[in-house]
């Protein structure tokens, strides 16, 4: 049996590639939008991808199930499971999957359990190889058990806004869990996702792990009731970022063929400007800190970095023309920024500038700082207004006195809503999300916009006070 964990880092997305040696053949589980890299592998290995199937419809990107099995002429098998008001809407393109099915691809046996929970039609898959054994080595577990976690049963909810789910989805988990722990020790947990997806709230980092060490370890598989199961699994989930609900419209009908990954067209110099005019949205990928010394009034700072996938999912529309700012060094990974867009199904970037064509007489603005020993100041006098742009838990956790709190994905929604009466000050952990938020408001117009220098973790080094605890603040920038 040969295996293949492919990882996405910009979204913390795992997919896997089994093959059997003996017969050459191999089935993808949950691929995502860059299929290329499933049917490389598998060319590299003598291998030929004759099954697709994924685990559930997916939230946080465009899957590449439909796309990898139309390319290759494998056979697509899509979970037939849950609700029948939540299905998918193109299985009549494959084949249905239940609760017990098994595919075999050649010595290989892949078992289908229905694990619902964190989705109605959730399914995991045990892994037999059959040419040395007959009990199962692994279970790919989708959203369903990660290292350290579990999948959150909130986004149908909070996502998809099918409203009255997320709590039967919890007390579903809680029974799919109590299923599940009777295999054996030694079954392997392939999880779908790693540390950074906000399809959990406390995922590894660790790639993989067994259900023994998930038994003793997992805080999900130590809780005693259903009811505490309930409560503790729905608080303190991260905000769902604003493209999920996207992405569930797009999985649940069947994702468009994207036929590979293209680099968008160069801007003609001078055009920005009309661009800008015309209300297309304009994002410049430089360092904040390079932002802040200069920009084009407008445009929209989203630093190309760990990040930058998450906070376009949060800041730009899917069904919107999309122009970006870029450097020498970002111009030369084009390519690869339409990829990462592409995986959560932002497709349509209708150009590029180079920061060098942008022209000197373009009016440029700054953007100012202040540091938390003047902020301190100017709060104590009522002459600033703070607005925390952290997460919910985050200001749980510990905030400044008097400040408001409007965590960053929904600030555009909310930014001229704002009282302008008083100069605007932009907090968040460490600065990198404040400095995000600052452009936000400055592209819709927002006058007296100021981003707090170390944010947070600054005011609370220099002994300033707080509200509420901050004794486990992380450090999430």
């Amino acid at each position: 049996m040969f295996v293949k964990r492919f990882y996405e880092p910009s979204i913390a997305q795992a997919s896997y590639l089994i093959g059997c040696v003996a017969n050459g053949e191999a089935i993808v589980i949950d691929a995502n939008r860059d299929v290329d890299q499933y049917i490389d592998a598998a060319a590299q290995e003598g291998l030929r991808i004759t099954h697709v199937t994924e685990t559930h419809i997916h939230a946080d990107y465009v899957s590449g199930s439909r796309e990898l099995a139309k390319k290759t002429g494998a056979t697509l098998f899509l979970s037939d499971e849950g609700d029948a008001d939540w299905k998918y809407a193109f299985i009549s393109e494959g084949k249905p999957l239940h609760h017990g099915d098994r595919l075999q691809i050649g010595n290989i046996a892949v078992e289908a359990l229905h694990t619902p929970g964190h989705t109605p039609e959730h399914l995991s898959f045990l892994i037999t190889d059959g040419a040395a054994a007959d009990r199962p080595i692994a279970a790919v577990t989708g959203d369903f058990v990660f290292v350290g976690d579990v999948g959150r049963p909130d986004l149908l909810e909070r996502a998809a806004n099918i409203k009255g789910t997320m709590e039967v989805g919890a007390k579903t988990l809680w029974k799919s869990l109590q299923a599940f722990a009777k295999h054996e020790d030694w079954l392997q947990i392939w999880p779908g996702h790693g540390a950074g997806s906000a399809c959990g709230k406390g995922i590894s980092a660790i790639p993989s792990s067994t259900l023994g060490y998930e038994r003793r370890f997992n805080w999900a598989f130590g809780v005693k009731t259903e009811a505490e199961f309930v409560t503790r699994v729905l608080e303190g989930q991260p905000e769902p970022p604003a493209y999920f609900a996207n992405m569930k419209r797009v999985n649940k009908a069947g994702p468009a063929l994207l036929g590979g990954f293209h680099a968008p067209p160069r801007l003609a110099d001078g055009k920005l400007a009309d661009v800008l005019e015309a209300g297309a949205l304009v994002v410049d990928t430089r360092p904040a800190d390079q932002f802040a010394a200069q920009h084009v009034p407008g445009t929209l700072n989203i630093p190309l970095n760990g990040s930058f996938v998450s906070w376009a999912g949060w800041l730009v529309a899917a069904d919107a023309d999309l122009y970006l700012i870029v450097d020498e060094t970002t111009a030369a990974r084009l390519p690869e920024v339409a990829r990462l867009l592409a995986l959560i199904g932002l497709d349509r970037i209708a150009g590029w500038i180079n920061t060098s064509a942008v022209t000197a007489s373009e009016v440029l603005r700054s953007t100012p700082q202040m540091s938390v020993t003047e902020l301190q100041g100017r709060l104590a006098a009522g002459a600033v207004t703070v607005v925390d742009v952290r997460g919910a838990s985050e200001w749980a956790g510990g905030h400044l006195p008097g400040a408001m709190h409007i965590p960053l994905g929904y600030l555009a929604g909310r930014g001229r809503d704002l009282p302008t009466t008083k100069p605007i000050v932009m907090q968040c952990q460490a600065g990198a999300r404040s400095a995000i938020a600052t452009s936000v408001l400055q592209r819709l117009g927002v006058p007296g916009v100021i981003n707090l220098t170390g944010g947070y973790a600054a005011w609370v080094a220099a002994g300033l006070p707080v509200e509420g605890s901050h004794e486990q603040q992380a450090a999430h920038p």
